[in-house]
């Protein structure tokens, strides 16, 4: 794997385990990259993780990956459709790669949950926690992922 790839992943990893939710970890792990300060980065990601608030849809690693793939292709032009088409066919991409690793990318299933909204009090974070659930390999899974997209 690519020495920065590996780095970031890393840090996504890190970012997780000290507290910032999902989308945040992979979010921030490559915000510099867009001159995106850290505070900022972890504010404008905070909403996706859980599967948007706790809502368990759209995994918040892979949220977080998507909105990293708007800073690489941005759709800055409403009358130009390319950039917008060359957007969609990467985060089509990157969501079918995660899914044929993980599964799925709907949080809901990957925690083996029903697809509702949970309490929005987030979950205390202990050993139990990450031993019991698949989210820290979903978010080295999603750095990993876009760090191809967005470093090579």
């Amino acid at each position: 794997m690519n020495t920065e790839i590996n780095m970031r992943v890393k840090n996504a990893i890190t970012l997780f385990e000290e507290g910032y939710n999902c989308s945040q970890a992979v979010f921030m792990a490559y915000a510099d990259i867009f001159c995106i300060e850290q505070n900022q980065a972890a504010a404008l990601s905070t909403s996706f993780g859980g599967g948007m608030g706790r809502m368990r849809e759209v995994c918040g690693a892979v949220s977080g990956a998507v909105m990293l793939l708007g800073l690489k292709y941005p759709h800055l032009d409403p009358t130009d459709n390319n950039p917008k088409n060359r957007n969609y066919q990467t985060v089509q991409k990157f969501t079918n790669q995660f899914r044929s690793e993980m599964g799925s990318y709907i949080c809901a299933d990957l925690l083996k949950l029903k697809r509702e909204p949970q309490s929005p009090e987030s979950a205390i974070r202990n050993k139990a926690y990450y031993k019991t659930r698949p989210c820290t390999r979903c978010v080295a899974l999603a750095a990993r992922i876009v760090g191809f997209e967005i470093i090579e």
